[in-house]
């Protein structure tokens, strides 16, 4: 079956706010992992609860295999999957409970959600915790749990909010590992403004800031853009904010004779800056954010 998620023209607007969270936004995904970075109040949150139709566009259509969800909801909540950035656990239950409650919530019967929350459990590598109540587990555990919940009924869809925010660099591995094993034939959009987990685990990346999707490509295209725009050089401590205003720092190095300050320029940014050979994901990130965006308009 073709899987596909067309958004068109969509734009948000909530009360007693002057600025749209987003802005004419259009973005058609397709099966495997797709990364939407931006910085925090870019619009990313806003899109995810769109799409999950927990919210309704001001303006615009959101497609799931050519039927609009805003006339039938059901036709896309059946095959989706979503752990938003507040998610919440209740700190009495423990994983077993926990899970058959959502299961029950999702319409999953009884004899099949047990089977399956046993699975999903040794996938999450939380089979030995299961009977823990769920408030005494760490970050990166409730996180876990949280990804559980979202895969319980198998969806073709799968939205994660922010998921790393807050875990250790452990439980940030361990969770980019769970969500390269998700990928393949279904869609599952990583919504972040931390560039090393979309590094880790999409090709395909979608950059919004100020509500507009201002970059889409694959991480190789992204790179190629600061191929040839990234420098750096050594300068005293004294003039780290000199630098700071007149260029668009993406690391400080210290060393003993001096700041290693590497930028992003078009142009050699001084003399001695010296070509920088393998810019990074995340420079080609701040470059797209630093190329500005259009004005709002209803």
């Amino acid at each position: 079956m073709h899987l596909s998620l067309q958004i068109e023209g969509v734009s948000k607007r909530y009360k007693g706010n002057n600025s749209l969270a987003l802005n004419n936004l259009s973005l058609e995904i397709e099966p495997g992992v797709l990364g939407l970075l931006g910085p925090n109040g870019a619009g990313k949150s806003t899109l995810m609860r769109i799409i999950a139709t927990i919210t309704k566009p001001t303006r615009g259509t959101v497609y799931y295999n050519r039927a609009d969800i805003s006339l039938n909801p059901e036709v896309l909540r059946k095959v989706l999957g979503y752990l938003p950035q507040d998610f919440g656990v209740y700190p009495n239950l423990n994983a077993d409970e926990f899970l058959q409650y959502m299961a029950a919530i999702k319409g999953i019967d009884s004899r099949s959600a047990k089977q399956r929350i046993d699975d999903l459990l040794v996938f999450v590598d939380l089979l030995e915790a299961r009977k823990r109540p769920l408030g005494g587990y760490s970050g990166g555990m409730k996180q876990r749990i949280g990804i559980a919940q979202a895969l319980l009924n198998d969806p073709l869809i799968l939205i994660v909010d922010e998921p790393t925010v807050g875990l250790d660099p452990e439980g940030r591995l361990r969770f980019r590992h769970l969500l390269a094993e998700l990928a393949g034939d279904r869609i599952v959009i990583l919504s972040t403004h931390i560039v090393s987990d979309v590094e880790a685990v999409a090709n395909d990346i979608a950059i919004i800031n100020q509500g507009h999707l201002v970059q889409r490509s694959s991480s190789e295209d992204l790179l190629k853009m600061v191929d040839d725009k990234t420098w750096d050089w050594v300068i005293p401590s004294s003039d780290l904010q000199s630098v700071k205003q007149k260029h668009l720092l993406s690391n400080v190095i210290r060393r003993k004779d001096g700041l290693q300050v590497r930028v992003i320029a078009d142009e050699r940014p001084v003399q001695e800056a010296q070509h920088v050979d393998s810019p990074t994901l995340e420079e080609a990130y701040l470059y797209c954010i630093s190329l500005g965006v259009g004005r709002d308009s209803v």
